[in-house]
């Protein structure tokens, strides 16, 4: 009886452990399939390092993209509609035209971020940064 518990004790360690690692981090799926195509619909690319990366129409509709650093990146024209973004970084990026429309935009940093012609998630056009 004694053996079965400590197996079943380190059944649940081993499990535990073994799903920590997936706890807030993107889907190594999701990442590789935005850098091939350009596009992932409700993938989960949180916490995931994009700095700098070229998304120019990308599909991101739905995607997961808390606290990703989007730095820099380029999302002309993307479709970020739905999209979870707390605590996304996109300093700098050019969102000129991207559709943000009912996305989850909250405690974003998006210091010097190009805004023209962009969708908000209230549907209301930001033009500030044409």
């Amino acid at each position: 009886m004694k053996k079965l518990s400590m197996l079943v004790v380190h059944i649940c360690l081993l499990s535990m452990v073994g799903f920590s690692g997936q706890v807030g981090a993107y889907d190594e799926v999701s990442l590789k399939k935005i850098k091939a195509l350009g596009n992932c619909p409700s993938c989960d690319l949180s916490e995931v390092n994009l700095e700098g990366a070229n998304l120019t129409g990308a599909n991101l509709e739905g995607a997961n993209l808390y606290k990703a650093n989007l730095t820099g990146a380029n999302l002309y024209w993307a479709n970020l509609k739905e999209a979870i973004m707390y605590k996304v970084i996109l300093e700098e990026a050019d969102l000129e035209g991207a559709d943000l429309m009912w996305a989850k935009l909250e405690n974003a940093e998006m210091k010097g971020a190009i805004l023209c012609n962009t969708t908000m998630p209230d549907g209301t056009i930001d033009n500030s940064g044409c």
